[in-house]
C-alpha cells in the first residue's frame, strides 16, 4: 500500500465517523459501506456502556466526533507532511498494549503504526474490547490488504518486533522488565493542569470545567490539579462549572463524589465543595475522581521553573498563554494529530526503529 492509499482509507473512516453523533447521526450518500457498518456502530454507541460503565453515549459520541474531525485529508497531510517515509525500509510488527479509560484512547497508536507501514499486532484493554476491533473491520472493508496488517490477541504476545505499551506507574516497571529487550515506548501515569491568574474570564472558567469533567475526569490530558495565585477566591470558578452539576446524577461519579469526599473529611482535610466537587489542597496532580487538587504559587517564573522540572508527571498544561505552549481552555480533549502522548513522537520513533 502506498502511502497516498493508507492516507485514503483514514479519511474514508474519518468520513463514516462524521455521520454519528449524539441525537443526530444520519447516514450520508458518499460514505462508503453504510448498507454494512452504520446501524451495527449506531448500536454498538449505545451497548458501550454495559461493556464499561463509564462510556455513556455521551462520551462515545465525543470520542468519535474528535476522531472524525481529526481523520481529514489537511490534518492527515500537514500531519504526515514533515517526515520521510522511505527511511521506514522494513515492515515491523509492534505490539500495542492499549489502555482503556477513555474511548479509543488507543486509536492514535494504532493509527501511527499502519500509516508508517508496519503491522499492528493489539491487546485491547478489558475495559475498551469493541470500539477499535469494529474500526479495524471497516477500514479492511475499505482496502483489504489491511487484513494481514492487522492482528488483534487476547493471550500472550508472540512475534513482534517492537512495542507501545501504555499504563500505570506499576505496569510500566513490568513492561520495561519484559519488553527490555524490544525497542519500546512504554507510557506511564500522566495528569494535567490549569494554571490561573485570576483574571480568567467566565467563558474561560467555563470552558476550563469541559478539561475537567470531559469523560468524567478519567483522561490524562483531564485537568487534575489548578496553580492559582496567592489569596485566590474560587467563587467565580464554582459558579463557572455549575453548568456541569447534571455530572453528579450519573450514578458511577456520584458514588465516587461519596467515597472520595468521606475520607477527606476522616481525614481532616480541608476541603472546598459545590456538592459535585471537591477542592483540595494538595502538592499531587492525581486527583481522585470528582475532585480537583490545587496550590497556590506566589512567582509565575517559579512556578514555570518547577513545571519545567516536573513535565514527566504532566501531560498538557491549560492557561491563557501563562506557560509556554499551553493549551486553550476547553481544548484539552481535542488533541491534533500531531500532539503527541507524553511528547514522544511515534511517527519518527516508527520509521527509524531497526
Amino acid at each position: 500500500m502506498t502511502l497516498e492509499t493508507k492516507k485514503s482509507v483514514f479519511v474514508e473512516l474519518g468520513k463514516f465517523l462524521s455521520q454519528f453523533s449524539e441525537g443526530a447521526s444520519a447516514r450520508k450518500s458518499d460514505v462508503l459501506y453504510n448498507d454494512i457498518f452504520f446501524d451495527d456502530f449506531e448500536k454498538l454507541i449505545h451497548l458501550s456502556q454495559s461493556h464499561n460503565g463509564w462510556y455513556t453515549p455521551e462520551q462515545v459520541y465525543f470520542a468519535i466526533k474528535s476522531w472524525a474531525d481529526a481523520l481529514t485529508e489537511e490534518n492527515i497531510t500537514k500531519w504526515i507532511s514533515k517526515y520521510d517515509f522511505s527511511a521506514n525500509q522494513k515492515e515491523k510488527t509492534v505490539a500495542l498494549i492499549l489502555a482503556g479509560n477513555i474511548p479509543l484512547v488507543g486509536f492514535h497508536d494504532f493509527l501511527s503504526v499502519l500509516i508508517t507501514g508496519n503491522k499492528a499486532l493489539v491487546k485491547t484493554s478489558s475495559n475498551d474490547q469493541h470500539l477499535l476491533p469494529f474500526l479495524a473491520k471497516y477500514l479492511i472493508a475499505v482496502d483489504e490488504n489491511l487484513k494481514d496488517k492487522i492482528t488483534f490477541v487476547e493471550g500472550k504476545l508472540e512475534n513482534f518486533d517492537t512495542v507501545i505499551a501504555t499504563g500505570s506507574n506499576n505496569t510500566a516497571r513490568y513492561f520495561e522488565y519484559y519488553f527490555k529487550d524490544k525497542p519500546s515506548i512504554i507510557r506511564k501515569n500522566r495528569n494535567s493542569a490549569a494554571v490561573l491568574n485570576g483574571k480568567e474570564t467566565k467563558e474561560d472558567l467555563e470552558a476550563l470545567g469541559e478539561d475537567i469533567f470531559r469523560y468524567f475526569g478519567l483522561g490524562c490530558r483531564n485537568v487534575s490539579k489548578l496553580f492559582v495565585p496567592k489569596d485566590y477566591s474560587f467563587e467565580n470558578f464554582f459558579q463557572a462549572v455549575f453548568k456541569y452539576q447534571d455530572v453528579i446524577h450519573y450514578e458511577k461519579y456520584a458514588n465516587n463524589y461519596d467515597y472520595n469526599k468521606a475520607v477527606f473529611l476522616m481525614s481532616n482535610f480541608k476541603l472546598t465543595d459545590n456538592g459535585f466537587l471537591t477542592l483540595k489542597e494538595d502538592s499531587s496532580y492525581a486527583s481522585p475522581i470528582s475532585s480537583v487538587f490545587f496550590e497556590y504559587y506566589e512567582n509565575l517564573e517559579d512556578l514555570k521553573s518547577r513545571l519545567k522540572a516536573e513535565e514527566e508527571q504532566i501531560q498538557c498544561i491549560v492557561s491563557n498563554n501563562l506557560i509556554e505552549n499551553s493549551v486553550s481552555f476547553g481544548q484539552t480533549q481535542n488533541p491534533q494529530l500531531w500532539d503527541y502522548a507524553d511528547n514522544v513522537d511515534t511517527i519518527t520513533f516508527l520509521l527509524t526503529t531497526k
